[in-house]
């Protein structure tokens, strides 16, 4: 059985140093609450968490939110979701994804923590609300404070059209076990709702329960590591894309892919050796069309610590539609919980970057 990593941010993977163990998170998510400089001014909850030394206690209490919920869904929005106004390129499979065509995947968004004065990629997140953003729990950690910027292309540079949001809170899955890479889901609460623009979207969410067949053609996007071997690739500057056909649940599950360490609550992509995610990806978007309109049906979460690319190890992410109850839930401030998170990891990241 290979190597896996949890990916926190680029297309191919992270530049956090985690332990590799396994399996390899995609993104430069942060894994484990030790070593990282304290947040200020800024509270990680469920829908608000209790600090207490290294370890963040969830506690839920019920909100005035589904007012707000059900306010948005009446007044609508004016942009729609999964519709971007620059249509994506896509058919091209190029060995590490691709550059996006500029502002083509509008609902992606660049999760940046604060260190030394200065803000850094570490995961990729999906819009799917003017106020909610879409990540992986393994991208979060109590100790950082983030900021989330919308409407990006190129890191390097400021983009027209980029809006940088304040975040309000964090909502990691209260069943989140690093151990076992399972509810690998987070929502970020954006402080105040972002105006949707020609290169600000949201995403559409998939139907509850929905899994797509063998083969079907999704899209990964991401700034993660350009290069197969997850430790050396240098990270992407502007968005990358890839395509990776998703991998049923039969497929994956055997003894010579991924075996037992994927659930049903997973979906699988790629898995050709040739294309996948990569550290710095984690947390982004497995974006799938369908009748016209884009919805985001995975989470990057995990792949190979043999390499990114590695053949029969295929990108895992945690699957959307097996959440959407969760994630209403949350969104309506219904849900209260007081269980406390596993943030222990043994996994090596795959995904995120510090």
């Amino acid at each position: 059985m290979g190597n896996v990593h949890p990916f926190p941010g680029g297309l191919c993977c992270s530049d956090k140093k985690q332990h590799k163990v396994g399996t390899q998170a995609v993104g430069f998510g942060h894994l484990s609450p030790g070593g990282r400089p304290r947040a200020q001014g800024q509270e990680v909850a469920q829908p608000t968490y209790k600090t207490v030394g290294s370890l963040v206690l969830p506690h839920w209490e019920p909100t005035t939110m589904l007012g707000a919920v059900c306010l948005a869904v009446l007044l609508g929005y004016a942009y729609g979701c999964g519709q971007p106004a620059v249509p994506p390129l896509l058919g091209a499979r190029v060995v590490g994804g691709e550059d996006a065509r500029a502002h083509s995947w509008p609902w992606q968004i660049s999760l940046q923590y604060s260190r030394n004065g200065a803000w850094s990629h570490t995961c990729g997140g999906t819009l799917i609300s003017p106020s909610w953003v879409l990540t992986a729990a393994h991208c979060i950690s109590s100790t950082l404070t983030y900021r989330v910027v919308l409407g990006e292309h190129n890191l390097a540079v400021e983009d027209d059209g980029a809006v940088v949001a304040e975040v309000e809170k964090i909502i990691v899955h209260e069943k989140w076990n690093s151990f076992l890479v399972i509810n690998d889901i987070a929502l970020i609460k954006l402080s105040e709702p972002v105006q949707e623009s020609d290169t600000i979207q949201a995403a559409c969410l998939p139907p509850s329960g929905l899994e797509l067949e063998n083969g079907y053609p999704c899209e990964i996007t991401g700034w993660g590591r350009l290069w197969s071997k997850w430790t050396n690739g240098p990270l992407a500057e502007v968005l990358q894309q890839a395509l990776l056909p998703v991998v049923d649940y039969a497929t994956c599950s055997q003894s010579d892919w991924w075996g037992g360490l994927v659930r049903t609550s997973m979906v699988c992509a790629g898995g050709d050796g040739v294309v996948s995610g990569c550290n710095g990806d984690s947390g982004g978007p497995l974006s799938c069309q369908r009748d016209g309109l884009w919805e985001v049906h995975g989470i990057v979460s995990f792949g190979s610590s043999w390499g990114c690319n590695t053949v029969k190890k295929p990108t895992v992410f945690t699957r959307v539609s097996a959440y959407i109850d969760w994630i209403n839930e949350v969104r309506a401030g219904l849900r209260v919980h007081t269980s406390t998170p596993l943030y222990f990891f043994n996994l090596s990241s795959i995904g995120k970057t510090l």
